[in-house]
């Protein structure tokens, strides 16, 4: 973060332009006409001297002329946009040329385009704008790269008091401190589920973390999806049965267990059925939760179809986008559909739902040919 510092005294400091332009005349003129502005110029002639000068030290804006001799503008501009270890630097293409491109110069990555002879006016203009942009895209990666370490330290630091009160409200329950009064065992008992819950939203909450910041290391094996939904099925099972409802798992006509096989982090494929079959059965009063497993000439389908309440097609629409909560008393905390669709896309799939209120939802995981295995 220290590289966006300045930010906070950015009216204290003198911005760094970078012109280039193999035109001793033209670099004097621009050079006058920004120095007499306040702006700390440094020049360069030639498109090879200014990637070397930008590599050592990136300016806030480079004016940059188009017909050079070595190397043109136009690939100067695209090895500065493709150099991922650089900040955003904005690009001002100059040019004398009729001929030059604007469509061009703008898909190499400048961000504006002025003709000579430049007007001085309009040229302060657009170095002001450009710097405005810098200032703004710099001041929203600070924001960003803030609020990773926040969530990151947030979680890290309540995960230990909420795995310490865990372990200490077992050890009540337990009574290693002594017998405990029945009448406080069920209040432990609802403190203990809250506990686990707080627990859970953090752990989930970390893990879209890592999905959202690249930072999530994903582990593929052959994955058999038909065994990983019966275990998965066996383990939701018990709340099912304080629902009396039917949990099953299935395949469809003409689908082999050897058939719907992917590659894929098993870790991750399991957390993804555990919510899915999970939020069936939460939103289900009566009837069955059903997965079904289906393979195809162009993949494998896994759908989870309940039997509850539904949702409207205003719900549908937003469901999978982040902290989006249904509108129901059972919503949740907006974040498990969300994690799932990022496993999902992690491995080449998609997900969605088909749902009508009152009658129930399909949520369908697709995962395409090239993800499955033999």
């Amino acid at each position: 973060m220290n590289t966006f510092s300045w930010n906070t005294t950015s009216k204290e400091r003198k911005h760094s332009i970078l012109l280039v332009d193999d035109s001793a005349d033209s670099l004097r003129l621009l050079e006058v006409i920004l120095k007499l502005k306040g702006y700390n110029v440094i020049v360069a002639d030639s498109g090879a001297k200014a990637l070397i000068q930008i590599a050592e030290s990136p300016p806030d804006l480079v004016l940059l002329d188009v017909v050079m001799p070595d190397i043109d503008g136009y690939e100067v501009t695209r090895q500065i946009k493709q150099n991922s270890n650089l900040p955003f630097i904005p690009i001002l293409l100059v040019t004398g040329s009729e001929q030059s491109s604007v469509v061009k110069g703008l898909d190499a990555g400048a961000d504006e385009f002025i003709r000579k002879p430049v007007d001085k006016e309009e040229l302060l203009a657009r170095v002001r704008a450009l710097l405005r942009l810098k200032h703004s895209m710099d001041e929203q990666l600070l924001l960003s790269q803030r609020r990773e370490d926040f969530v990151t330290r947030l979680t890290h630091d309540l995960r230990t008091p909420l795995i310490a009160a865990d372990q200490f409200l077992k050890l009540l329950q337990k009574g290693t401190f002594g017998n405990t009064l029945s009448a406080m065992q069920e209040y432990l008992e609802q403190m203990a589920q809250s506990n686990q819950t707080l627990l859970s939203m953090v752990d989930t909450l970390l893990e879209v973390h890592q999905y959202e910041a690249g930072g999530k290391v994903l582990d593929f094996f052959v994955v058999d999806l038909w065994e990983l939904c019966q275990q998965v099925v066996q383990e939701l099972m018990p709340l099912a049965d304080v629902k009396q409802l039917t949990l099953k798992a299935v395949l469809t006509e003409g689908t082999e267990p050897s058939l719907v096989r992917v590659s894929g982090d098993r870790l991750e494929l399991r957390r993804l059925l555990t919510n899915l079959v999970g939020n069936a059965i939460r939103f289900t009063d009566a009837g069955s939760v059903e997965v079904r497993l289906n393979f195809t000439a162009q993949g494998v389908a896994i759908e989870v179809e309940d039997t509850g309440i539904g949702m409207s097609e205003e719900e549908q629409l937003l469901l999978f986008d982040r902290f989006r909560q249904g509108k129901h008393q059972r919503r949740g905390n907006g974040l498990g559909l969300y994690l799932s669709r990022q496993i999902v896309e992690a491995h080449q799939g998609n997900i969605s739902v088909s749902s009508t209120v009152g009658k129930g939802s399909i949520f369908t995981v697709y995962f395409p040919v090239q993800t499955t295995c033999c």
